[in-house]
């Protein structure tokens, strides 16, 4: 099979097409061939010399970790999915690829109106959001502020607050304010007096936040709420020192089926920005790198 892989640490000019052996399923396990593949902060760390744990040191590795696509073998002892499903899951690495290996218990049904191209970059940013927010305990009556509301945790995390009752104030690049608007955020600008900002539009206080930005952002939410009451994406560091959250727990099939469910029913959007075959896996890389642009960055196998 083809798959986009590394042989060695460095910048996106190091991914590359390569012929692999195809996996095939074992007991307890489903090959789904694979038609899109979400990329992400994650994959660009794995790039760059990150070895997540319990994962070998051994190269080539081939990343992506979220992808939708056609179950084409079961392997034994599966019960509830069948060769031809339309699939989306999430694994820890291999997504880039033809041909995926995972427990069955990693994909749930794509529902029939959601495209390849989102399902295959659905699973990291609206799992992560849905943690994040039940682990703050997001609920009817809160004001909620999420930094980076136009990322993909952030388009997430803004739609789900909404959905559970919460006021969502949203920090985002000025360009960005209206797709905000269009969630059901109150858009707020980045930039020199935020924190006067945000407290203007919150004069009840804010509650809770969400913060994918790190930096300013996370020291501005300090100012607003306990560390308990801010969850970080990115401050992983500083959240252990200072009494914020870090997301716990694991993707789940039925909290992606809950998910997908809210896609199906058109009370959940999930913007793709932009989409790359697979041979172009490292353009795919450098334009996540910029870390512009709302929406996800995909893959599409042919």
């Amino acid at each position: 099979m083809k798959a986009a892989a590394f042989f060695e640490f460095g910048g996106p000019e190091v991914l590359r097409v390569t012929e692999l052996p195809t996996p095939e399923a074992g007991e307890g396990q489903v090959r789904v061939r694979v038609r899109a593949a979400g990329v992400q902060p994650f994959d660009l760390a794995i790039r760059e010399g990150w070895t997540p744990p319990g994962v070998d040191g051994e190269l080539p590795r081939v990343p992506g970790n979220e992808f939708s696509g056609v179950v084409d073998q079961v392997g034994a002892g599966v019960a509830g999915v069948s060769a031809g499903a339309e699939v989306l899951g999430f694994t820890l690495l291999n997504a880039y690829a033809e041909y995926v290996v995972v427990p069955a218990g990693n994909v749930t049904p794509k529902p029939v109106n959601m495209p390849w191209e989102v399902a295959g970059g659905f699973t990291a940013g609206t799992q992560t959001a849905h943690m994040a927010l039940r682990q703050l305990g997001v609920g009817e009556g809160d004001t909620l502020l999420v930094h980076a509301a136009a990322g993909a945790v952030g388009t997430a995390a803004v739609q789900l607050g909404r959905l559970w009752g919460a006021t969502v104030i949203g920090t985002a690049r000025e360009e960005n304010h209206d797709y905000l608007r269009e969630l059901g955020a109150i858009p707020v600008a980045y930039g020199e007096g935020l924190l006067e900002r945000v407290r203007d539009l919150a004069p009840g206080g804010v509650d809770m936040v969400l913060d994918g930005a790190g930096g300013e952002a996370f020291d501005i939410s300090l100012e607003l709420v306990k560390g308990e009451r801010l969850l970080t994406l990115v401050e992983h560091g500083r959240a252990a020192e200072l009494g914020a959250q870090r997301t716990r727990g694991e993707r789940l099939a039925s909290r992606l089926a809950e998910l997908a469910a809210l896609y199906a029913e058109g009370r959940f959007v999930f913007p793709v920005r932009g989409t790359y075959p697979l041979e172009r896996a490292a353009d795919a890389h450098r334009e996540l790198g910029t870390r512009h642009g709302r929406g996800k960055v995909v893959l599409v196998m042919d």
